[in-house]
């Protein structure tokens, strides 16, 4: 049981370390595209985390079950809120219009 829990917090710690370097490369052109495609993956996070909860049986898998649907939650919305943001500095739309009036 020891041997399962070091294993799980050894690929945890490598999953932060990796995710950290990897997103501290990334141009700031590349920026939205990926967010995009991060968003997709958070929201199969939160299904898996949905499923979890879902097939606790005691209060503390429960509990961690609710952390992981929260935060999964918190997540996916904040992606879609920092993607919205960087898509409007793009829309043309809203730009003033040169030329005469």
């Amino acid at each position: 049981m020891a041997a399962d829990l070091w294993t799980a917090l050894f690929i945890a710690l490598l999953a932060v370390f990796t995710g950290y370097e990897v997103i501290s490369r990334v141009p700031v052109l590349l920026h939205t595209p990926l967010m995009s495609g991060s968003n997709f993956i958070h929201g199969i996070v939160l299904v898996g985390a949905i499923v979890a909860l879902g097939l606790a049986t005691n209060p503390v898998e429960q509990a961690i079950g609710l952390v992981a649907v929260v935060m999964g939650a918190l997540n996916v919305t904040g992606g879609y809120v920092v993607t919205e943001r960087i898509l409007a500095m793009f829309d043309r739309s809203k730009q003033k219009k040169g030329g005469a009036a």
